[in-house]
């Protein structure tokens, strides 16, 4: 099974992961970006998420040859690949298992440590959804706000909306193994992997999911990473700061 993408531009090949719950289409706006300056840009959607196949088997290990997979079918080779939260753990487990493939790495706000369970709240919104009776994007909102209080959160969330036909929404999304598989998000970085070509990590600085403890964890995998802040920017950093994400993004590469 050849996973989903929207291919934009021509030129050095330049691979996006998206996060939980997320897809390709979140980053479209800097993915033309990208493709601007002479980057072929592949979007992708990981299994169980956007347009891509659904699958009982859901773990970094598949996630990574899944993407093994796409960049054989495409001829890719010596890729920048960018990883954001999810994308971010599939991205590092994928440099460190075919090193040969990728030229650059980049991480958006993920470390390479073991995260809890927080995504409860999320899932339990999207539960809730019952598209027997909501019938607009406004009442599925409606639903998400008892359980999720940010808005951009929900606005986040509500991309995974489309029509399955006339009348009748759905999610774009595998709910059911992602909610069984959850755990799966938060798994570390086997211990002893290691990529020592050009890496960055950005983090939001109002964003917990790189402190100071991560740096020397970052540093055991990734001994040529940089580390680098983006202003007003959390866990979507690349949404809440897309100008600074840009540049700190295009100097590196």
């Amino acid at each position: 099974m050849l996973l989903h993408s929207n291919i934009l531009g021509k030129g050095k090949p330049f691979v996006i992961l998206h996060g939980f719950l997320g897809m390709s289409d979140n980053w479209k706006t800097l993915g033309v970006q990208f493709s601007e300056q002479d980057y072929e840009v592949h979007l992708v959607d990981q299994r169980n998420h956007g347009q891509s196949f659904h699958s009982d088997a859901f773990s970094y290990e598949v996630l990574v040859e899944d993407l093994k997979v796409y960049c054989d079918s495409h001829k890719l080779q010596n890729i920048i690949l960018l990883g954001h939260s999810m994308g971010g753990k599939t991205a590092m487990l994928f440099a460190t298992k075919y090193p040969e493939l990728v030229s650059k790495l980049i991480i958006a706000d993920i470390s390479p440590r073991f995260y809890p369970v927080h995504h409860d709240g999320i899932l339990n919104g999207l539960s809730a959804l019952n598209f027997d009776v909501i019938k607009s994007r406004g009442e599925a909102e409606s639903v998400l706000s008892s359980y999720i209080s940010d808005y951009g959160t929900r606005q986040f969330l509500l991309k995974n909306l489309y029509w399955v036909e006339k009348g009748k929404l759905g999610l774009r999304m595998n709910l059911e193994v992602l909610k069984e598989e959850v755990a799966e998000v938060g798994e570390p970085l086997p211990s002893q992997a290691t990529f020592k070509k050009d890496t960055l990590f950005l983090r939001g600085d109002r964003s917990e999911y790189i402190g100071i403890d991560d740096e020397r964890i970052i540093i055991n995998h990734f001994p040529n990473a940089k580390i680098a802040t983006i202003a007003n920017a959390g866990h979507w950093l690349h949404a809440e700061n897309p100008k600074d994400f840009f540049d700190a993004v295009m100097q590196f590469v």
